[in-house]
């Protein structure tokens, strides 16, 4: 893999990253010495760009310095790029729960958060039938891989689905993303927790605080790990297959019911947005959607 490869492999892992945030981005274009893309938060414009030169890769942000927009992406991603450089292979442990959610950055849909007990006899199961990071993975591959995960790992999964109406009465109440990740997570670990004797906890990373989970009495001895891009843990890429097996399945039933809603938080979902709120009213378009996002008051 040439220098040029690279920077565009580095460049596609930011913007997942970005993208899982819930922040609106451009597609990536490609230039003469390197690869961009463009974070947008209302009139706030930044590039995110990886050089590739005789001198290595190098990582970019253009715009203003003292934007909103400029620090969340900064700590997002270049101290995250730094991270991972000096970040060396870990070993996964014996047994452990891996955790993940899906939905946090798209307008439509639920917040699904799913927590998967591994066991070395496990482990190498899941791992055979192709087990990666579920962003990696076609639709009808996740919904067919979520299946056998479930018949692998027998009743020592939990599923936590957040739909778009409980989502909203949760974000009024708590008022922070982070603190509804930290309630959905939490309610997973401790259900799963209930039903296995483990003593191992590893999280996809998504804030700096501690779980809630962990400060209980009844898991003491219980180790809680927080993990950037956590998902080179199997345990933690199976349970973000399930997670996004059963976001999936969630927009399938909407289908049935005759919205073809598209994903995400791009301008396609907007042009979406507006059409379908005209068609079906206010109450009924807002048990579909998060609403705390821009796009809501955009439309309205």
């Amino acid at each position: 893999m040439d220098l040029k490869e690279k920077a565009l492999r580095r460049l596609k892992d930011l913007r997942k990253t970005a993208e899982k945030s819930g922040l609106s981005l451009s597609g990536i274009d490609t230039k003469e010495f390197n690869h961009e893309f463009t974070a947008i938060a209302g009139k706030e414009r930044i590039k995110v760009q990886v050089y590739f030169g005789k001198k290595g890769l190098k990582t970019v942000l253009q715009g203003d310095l003292k934007s909103g927009l400029y620090f969340r992406l900064k700590e997002l991603l270049i101290d995250q790029v730094s991270l991972n450089l000096a970040e060396q292979e870990k070993k996964e442990p014996e047994e452990y729960i891996g955790t993940d959610e899906v939905g946090k950055g798209d307008f439509f849909g639920p917040l699904v958060v799913a927590a998967v007990y591994t066991d070395p006899g496990t482990r190498e199961k899941l791992k055979r039938i192709g087990v990666r990071d579920s962003k990696e993975i076609g639709d009808l591959q996740i919904l067919q891989l979520a299946r056998e995960i479930k018949e692998i790992t027998q009743d020592r999964f939990e599923v936590v689905l957040i739909s778009p109406s409980k989502y909203n009465d949760l974000y009024g109440k708590l008022k922070n993303l982070n603190q509804l990740l930290n309630w959905a997570h939490s309610k997973a670990i401790d259900n799963l927790l209930d039903n296995t004797e483990c003593k191992y906890v590893i999280t996809d990373k998504f804030s700096r605080k501690d779980l809630d989970v962990s400060t209980l009495s009844a898991h003491a001895d219980v180790e809680f790990v927080q993990e950037t891009k956590a998902e080179r843990f199997t345990g933690v890429a199976a349970a973000s297959i399930i997670a996004r097996g059963a976001f999936l399945e969630w927009f399938d039933q909407q289908a049935k019911k005759g919205y073809r809603i598209p994903k995400g938080a791009s301008l396609e979902v907007e042009d979406y947005a507006k059409k379908l709120l005209k068609k079906i009213g206010p109450e009924k378009f807002d048990q579909l959607v998060k609403k705390h996002f821009k796009t809501y008051n955009k439309i309205l």
